[in-house]
């Protein structure tokens, strides 16, 4: 399902789902005097309407930074890795295509397979983790013959290892980010904060019934928001694999 028909869908149930509570409501209590509204109840709304919001902001806050976090470690693995092919440059041939095979071997295993292995299952592979121990093996088994090649070795091995550690860094973030316990919560939020627009016995009126529909509209929304950024590579980054594709054109099948 699309995701732009997830939110379209989401807001139009929350407008519906207001405005039938609150004419039925008002058939069944027509007899009801709002300006009998106790002034507790409007201190109490007031209270968790601002309180839902913070916590709701804090999740918006938590989701994306957990996705710019998840496209750093993207970009941070594919540029290492494409400085690793460029470092080798200085190496004899054998060497130089050596390394530079099992770097884009990796790369459009990563990029072809891999990527939806870890959307679907919120981890990474195996095979995945013995394409670069494998390049972390061809790269230390080359015994520098010249110092131009020496300094060359010692930073192709730094950059192996943080291509490692961002590929880790991807790990953690290939699943959702938010724990269930909070979406219970923010869920529950949601349902008392709309629910005391009852409490104050609302009218049937068109100002009133806009503005309960609007405002249920926009918890809706924000709610999507933190749906859709807590799966980066799912939903919340728009091209995930777009570094991968730049630096490796070739390996990844984009150009000839």
């Amino acid at each position: 399902m699309s995701e732009w028909l997830v939110l379209t869908l989401s807001l139009v149930a929350a407008c519906l789902v207001v405005v039938a509570v609150v004419v039925l409501k008002r058939r069944r209590a027509a007899t009801e005097d709002p300006s009998e509204t106790p002034d507790v109840i409007e201190y109490m709304t007031m209270m968790i309407g601002v309180v839902y919001a913070i916590v709701l902001g804090l999740a918006i806050a938590g989701v994306w930074e957990a996705r710019n976090a998840a496209e750093e470690a993207v970009s941070q693995e594919a540029q290492a890795l494409h400085e690793v092919s460029e470092r080798v440059s200085v190496y004899p041939a054998d060497e130089r295509d050596r390394v530079r095979k099992d770097v884009n071997s990796y790369v459009k295993y990563a990029v072809t397979t891999e990527w939806s292995h870890m959307v679907e299952h919120g981890e990474l592979t195996d095979r995945g983790t013995h394409m670069l121990d494998r390049l972390r093996k061809d790269v230390t088994a080359y015994e520098p013959n010249t110092n131009q090649e020496a300094q060359s070795y010692q930073a192709v091995v730094d950059q192996v290892a943080e291509a490692d550690s961002a590929r880790t860094e991807r790990e953690s973030n290939a699943g959702p980010t938010m724990p269930g316990v909070v979406w219970i919560g923010l869920y529950a939020g949601a349902v008392v904060s709309v629910g005391m627009l009852f409490a104050l016995q609302i009218q049937r009126s068109g100002r009133e019934l806009v503005l309960a529909g609007i405002f249920s509209a926009l918890i809706a929304f924000l709610l999507f928001l933190v749906w859709h950024f807590d799966a980066p590579f799912a939903r919340g980054l728009d091209d995930p694999t777009e570094t991968f594709v730049a630096l490796f054109p070739q390996a990844t099948g984009s150009s000839g």
